[in-house]
């Protein structure tokens, strides 16, 4: 039988992919993995982590590498990959220049393309950069849509896509916190009774945006000696430079290399708040009940902040100092930030993206005991 192709190529495409392969793996679904390594290491700590051996490994990845670049070596790679594979059907995740051209790929080849988190949208091509046109291109292509909230499945249905093609299935990051949350505890930082967690890597805030963020970074650690912050820093130079110059000297700010899967999880569960321009974190956070400031004007995961769980601070030195001293000093504010329930997914995305790749690619019924 022809296999699922599986494609990602940075962390957190496999993070969220991580269930599915592990579904397909535990239902005997026949099924392949190409992994681009858009992102070489801090891809492979999320295969060590869930126990995914590549079957094909394009390795990419190049210092500073261009997006044209990037992209015209994924979209060959993934051809010869698809025609060697000859899978039935093509599953990329979310909104990056792997997922793009995987769908470009299996388009050229004539494969149906199927896209995990499907619906996102900011409504700006140019923010956040590229990820908004990849997801747009992305369901253009597609032929089977997973969207992750009611909210991107009523925009894929606003956008004139076939009803018969988007199936809500939930966010599958949610599964891969449960699934990693039992072998992790909440972190705490020696010293300090309560502690923030930071994260910056997206491309549109490089330049003046990350310098204004660290600059409220480091305004806030020096006006609350007491409150303590780690960093794992991402290794792209246009941001790790920047933090290591302007915090290394700070006593309550600690810099480190990007964490493992587990490890993050336990610090963003131990955080008392997040501070962050990661699309993951805005969903990991609500679910491990950590309040995220979103280091971003737009976010095309609103859902979090109307659930109260997410505030959007923006990249200006004033407006993040003023909202991140709020919260360290008012527990209550805290407080009320932290939901029930995640609005993002009930960790049983990964069985209805399964059942769906089996009745409408397979040609049989979903496998015994995956009911949605």
């Amino acid at each position: 039988m022809r296999p699922v192709l599986c494609v990602f190529g940075t962390r957190p495409e496999a993070i969220k992919m991580a269930p599915v392969v592990r579904r397909l793996r535990e239902t005997g679904t026949p099924y392949k993995v190409a992994v681009t390594a858009q992102h070489r290491a801090i891809l492979d700590q999320v295969l060590d982590i869930f126990e995914i051996v590549p079957d094909y490994d394009l390795n990419l990845m190049t210092p500073d590498q261009s997006l044209a670049d990037l992209n015209a070596r994924c979209l060959a790679g993934l051809d010869r990959v698809i025609v060697e594979c000859d899978p039935v059907c093509v599953v990329g995740q979310g909104d990056t220049t792997t997922v793009f051209a995987s769908a470009l790929a299996a388009f050229y080849r004539g494969v149906p393309f199927a896209h995990v988190e499907a619906g996102l949208r900011s409504g700006d091509l140019r923010s956040p950069f590229p990820e908004e046109f990849n997801r747009v291109a992305a369901s253009k292509l597609a032929s089977l849509h997973f969207a992750p909230t009611d909210l991107a499945h009523d925009t894929l249905l606003d956008e004139g896509v076939d009803p018969d093609t988007v199936l809500m299935t939930g966010n599958t990051v949610i599964d891969a916190v449960e699934i990693a949350r039992a072998r992790i505890a909440p972190m705490s930082l020696p010293g300090y009774d309560a502690f923030g967690l930071i994260t910056v890597h997206r491309r549109e805030n490089f330049g003046l945006p990350v310098q204004s963020i660290i600059a409220a970074v480091r305004d806030v650690a020096v006006a609350r000696p007491e409150f303590g912050w780690i960093w794992p820093v991402h290794p792209n130079p246009n941001v790790k430079t920047h933090v290591h110059e302007a915090l290394g000297d700070l006593p309550n700010v600690f810099l480190h290399d990007p964490f493992d899967y587990s490890t993050f999880l336990s610090a963003l569960s131990g955080a008392s708040i997040a501070l962050s321009d990661s699309g993951g974190v805005q969903e990991e956070g609500p679910t491990l009940k950590t309040p995220v400031l979103v280091l971003r004007t737009e976010t095309e995961r609103p859902e979090g902040v109307h659930a109260g769980a997410a505030v959007l601070v923006g990249v200006e030195r004033a407006g993040i100092i003023e909202k991140t001293l709020r919260l360290i000093d008012d527990a209550k504010a805290r407080e009320a930030m932290v939901v029930e329930r995640s609005p993002y997914g009930d960790g049983r995305s990964a069985m209805r993206i399964v059942n769906a790749l089996t009745e409408r690619f397979l040609g049989g019924p979903a496998p015994a005991g995956l009911a949605s």
